[in-house]
């Protein structure tokens, strides 16, 4: 996909950013929170070209949009979560409905409804979620049966029930996936459409700017012309080629929500006295609740940039990266607002600070687009057949680059992170001896450990570089410590979690410790403290209170 060029993407980022200053106050936000009410006006100024336009990202510049790249729609969703989760959700669900489209719509299809989308500014929804199957697109119950004329098809008649919608009361568009003779595909439908009926807004936890809704399809006519490619049967493998896409998307919004939590907890501790100093300066405050977060956020942000660039590179696909990005970004983002509130004692359990609001909003990215649970077993499953296919070199293949890197740049966490591949690698190969992954429970833990370690590699891969992306607000100093936490982590978590899983299964397993190698991974946890310490110095120095 092609790409914007820095300038055009930070003047985005810029107006974006201005336009919330002016129009988002958070008494707005908590407002509209309470009254679990959609902020019509403030959607309707994203989409209008004269004011944001954020939705022409997703539009072809020979369809009337702006040809975004995964990095610059990674960037605009990361913005979009530090205003507000629930109008970021709004932004990215027609983000997310114009996916079929591009992925797998005719010539004709795309200049029609892209070009309607961008010069009319429509509200797209994604509608495959359904009551009793979730996410399993592979158990539809919505049917579209064929409407014949003159013995030739004419179109379809669709029937069935969405559920959990994202701007599905009020969007103008719907990407629609039912199950027709030929098998799944996707099908446009309009608002207007009779026998179509979106549900009442629904009451949810968090994200209540979000407009959230059941939909209804009686008997619904469309024509043929809006079966999405015009080929019956494509609908599950146009849904899978966007995963890694679409899931960088969310991870986004873990990053950006997450960093809003820790931001909002920096700035707090600097004015908070307590015991002769500010809460800033105390170790006990700063490394248990704020420098942790920091670290696996900025992980995560290497991770999606990672993946970004090589799909704009042209890679397909990418399914793993796609969960690993999303499950790493939106666990760390979680927990950041959690330990928030944490941080702000009472005042952060009450709804006139916003971290309260966050930690409500950004559970919700550890469940749409996948829960963590299904993405740990995506992991799993795309790297075990790596681990078998190499006969298990993948990992060690890693840590071998992370020596040499290590050789060269010592500064960066390169030696940690490859003994965590390392660990990984003999535990995975453990796992094939012993049949361990037979109990699914190893599968999810595996999953968990594969993210964590791979984060590591990438982390400190990107570390290293001369010049870092645009989006890191850290210098050289302070990125490269936080490379260095996150591996030394990695790697003591990856021994002691991967050995005790394995010992915890067998009576006997080998020469599984040995082949983790604590010793070395102790050695590697030297200079901890003083990481930690010079983090927490830095993100006061960033973070100032105001």
């Amino acid at each position: 996909m092609p790409s914007m060029d820095a300038i055009s993407r930070n003047l985005m980022l810029d107006s974006l950013r201005d336009y919330a200053r002016k129009n988002i106050p958070y008494d707005f936000i908590r407002e509209k929170d309470q009254a679990n009410e959609f902020p019509d006006k403030v959607l309707k100024d994203m989409y209008d070209h004269s004011i944001l336009g954020v939705h022409l990202l997703m539009v072809p510049e020979e369809y009337g949009g702006v040809s975004g790249g995964t990095y610059d729609i990674y960037r605009i969703c990361e913005a979009l979560a530090h205003i507000d989760l629930g109008i970021a959700t709004a932004v990215f669900a027609t983000f997310l409905g114009t996916d079929p489209l591009n992925v797998g719509g005719t010539e004709d299809q795309k200049k029609k409804w892209l070009q309607r989308i961008a010069k009319e500014n429509l509200m797209v929804a994604y509608a495959a979620t359904e009551p009793d199957a979730g996410s399993d697109l592979v158990n539809l119950r919505t049917r579209a049966e064929h409407v014949l004329k003159n013995g030739q098809l004419a179109g379809y008649r669709i029937t069935g029930n969405k559920q959990w919608i994202s701007n599905g009361g009020v969007a103008d568009l719907y990407t629609v996936l039912a199950l027709a003779p030929g098998g799944p595909c996707w099908f446009l439908v309009e608002r207007n459409m009779e026998g179509f009926a979106p549900g009442k807004h629904e009451d949810k936890h968090g994200i209540r700017l979000s407009n959230t809704a059941a939909l209804s399809l009686d008997n619904v006519y469309v024509p043929k012309e809006n079966l999405i490619g015009e080929v019956e049967g494509q609908g599950l493998l146009q849904a899978q080629a966007v995963f890694g896409y679409t899931r960088v998307m969310v991870a986004a919004f873990g990053l950006g929500a997450g960093w809003e939590a820790v931001e909002q907890a920096v700035r707090y501790s600097q004015q908070r006295i307590q015991a002769g100093g500010p809460l800033s300066d105390k170790q006990g405050y700063t490394h248990k609740l704020i420098v942790p977060h920091a670290v696996k956020l900025e992980a995560a942000r290497a991770y999606i940039e990672e993946t970004s660039n090589r799909l704009d590179g042209g890679e397909h696909g990418l399914q793993t990266e796609g969960a690993i990005a999303k499950y790493s970004a939106t666990e760390a983002g979680n927990k950041a607002a959690d330990d928030a509130i944490q941080a702000f004692g009472g005042y952060g359990y009450t709804r006139d600070f916003p971290v309260e609001k966050i930690k409500r909003d950004i559970k919700i990215t550890c469940i749409y687009e996948g829960t963590s649970e299904v993405l740990e077993m995506t992991i799993y499953r795309g790297r075990w057949q790596e681990h078998l296919k190499s006969r298990g070199r993948y990992y060690i293949d890693l840590a071998d680059r992370m020596d040499a890197l290590h050789d060269r740049n010592p500064e960066v966490g390169a030696r940690a992170a490859g003994l965590a591949l390392r660990a990984l690698a003999a535990v995975m190969e453990e796992c094939r001896v012993q049949k361990l992954t037979r109990h699914q429970a190893i599968t999810f833990r595996l999953g968990r450990l594969i993210s964590m370690c791979e984060l590591a590699y990438v982390f400190a891969g990107a570390s290293a570089k001369e010049r870092y992306s645009e989006s890191v607000r850290f210098d050289t100093q302070a990125w490269q410590a936080m490379s260095r936490i996150f591996a030394r982590d990695a790697a003591l978590q990856m021994a002691t979690e991967g050995l005790a899983m394995v010992l915890g299964s067998v009576d006997t397993a080998g020469n599984i410790a040995a082949a983790v190698d604590m010793d070395g991974v102790q050695a590697v946890q030297k200079g901890m403290m003083a990481d930690m310490d010079l983090v927490a110095v830095k993100l006061k120095q960033t973070f100032k209170a105001k």
